[in-house]
């Protein structure tokens, strides 16, 4: 995998160059505090997280510049910000960890944010993808993806291809909002029409939504859902007949993530979707990196947490190889871009 910097990634590895080297001896190992849901319903993006984690640890050793890498696991359960909240805390205050990361949903980030300021500790956000995260704290850095980024291409791809009506079926959270607003402003700017609806976070029925984007009759239904629930979805539109009423399921490729593909069957057959990562990317780089993958974790096929986390691990290894430099390096007038 390799890392593309904006302005506001490179200003913020500056600043983790000027904090670790500031920081402990280099005697002393260097904790990373990894927060992610490893129980609950979004446990498969923990699961993914931590399995990406240690196989950088496992590729490239756990020292780096002198240092040992000493990961944190700790399980937010991916439903309670002040959970992570809390684990955030306690893991800068009690056990030294010099960088938090992970965060496998928005809220959860956001409820980190703050911690981070006030501790002035590098947070890396590994997965969630609501766009305004990097702007929460001047010492986060993210290297997973926007959902913007994932959903203006296939609002394109929807007009291109003779839709003019689509209903919008999203979670009601920040990349759900995300999506929806991107999906809307590019598919109503090329001369279609939107109708839509919010499905909530917690222990979400889709059913009677489903059957309401049915009703609507469109050309096709858009679906945004975080990672792990597009099974659900998927089972519900094919029950509810969607498909065969000549309605189509479009979205963004966390509907169908490579983690859960397998299990989806047929009903998954016939889904367009647009996403930054596959598993079946076929650069040798990424056949590379799921042989490896699989081979650790049993034949789990990595999906696209797994990538931002591998990524950010890569970061920070290459922030801890840059030579020290003054904090006043990271001041700027620009404003944080995701």
């Amino acid at each position: 995998m390799k890392i593309g910097f904006s302005l506001h990634a490179t200003l913020v590895a500056v600043a983790m160059v000027a904090l670790l080297s500031s920081g402990a001896s280099a005697q002393q190992p260097l904790k990373i505090g990894l927060i992610v849901p490893m129980t609950g319903p979004f446990a498969s993006t923990g699961k993914q997280v931590d399995a990406a984690v240690n196989l950088y640890l496992a590729e490239h050793g756990d020292v780096v510049a002198g240092r040992k890498i000493e990961v944190l696991l700790r399980d937010d359960t991916g439903i309670a910000p002040e959970t992570t909240k809390r684990l955030a805390q306690e893991l800068i205050t009690n056990d030294h960890a010099e960088i938090i990361a992970g965060f496998g949903l928005t809220p959860l980030a956001f409820a980190a944010a703050p911690v981070a300021t006030e501790a002035k500790t590098p947070m890396v956000v590994m997965a969630a993808g609501t766009l305004v995260i990097p702007q929460k704290s001047p010492y986060i850095v993210r290297t997973s993806f926007a959902l913007p980024q994932q959903t203006a291409p296939i609002a394109l791809w929807a007009a291109k291809h003779g839709m003019k009506k689509v209903y919008t079926l999203v979670t009601e959270y920040g990349p759900g909002i995300d999506a929806e607003t991107t999906f809307k402003t590019v598919f109503t700017a090329s001369g279609g029409t939107v109708d839509g609806a919010r499905v909530p976070l917690h222990n979400p029925d889709y059913a009677p939504f489903i059957q309401r984007a049915k009703d609507d009759k469109p050309d096709a239904v858009f679906i945004f859902v975080p990672s792990g629930e597009g099974s659900a979805v998927m089972k519900q539109f094919a029950e509810r007949g969607l498909a065969k009423a000549g309605i189509k399921l479009i979205g963004t490729g966390d509907v169908v993530d490579d983690d859960i593909l397998d299990s989806m069957g047929d009903s998954a057959l016939g889904t367009i979707t647009s996403h930054f990562y596959s598993a079946a990317h076929p650069s040798a780089e990424n056949k590379a990196f799921v042989a490896a993958f699989e081979k650790a974790n049993g034949g789990m096929r990595p999906n696209f947490m797994a990538v931002g986390d591998y990524d950010g691990m890569a970061l920070i290894y290459q922030v801890l190889r840059r030579p020290a430099v003054r904090p006043t390096a990271i001041n700027s007038s620009r404003p944080p871009r995701a």
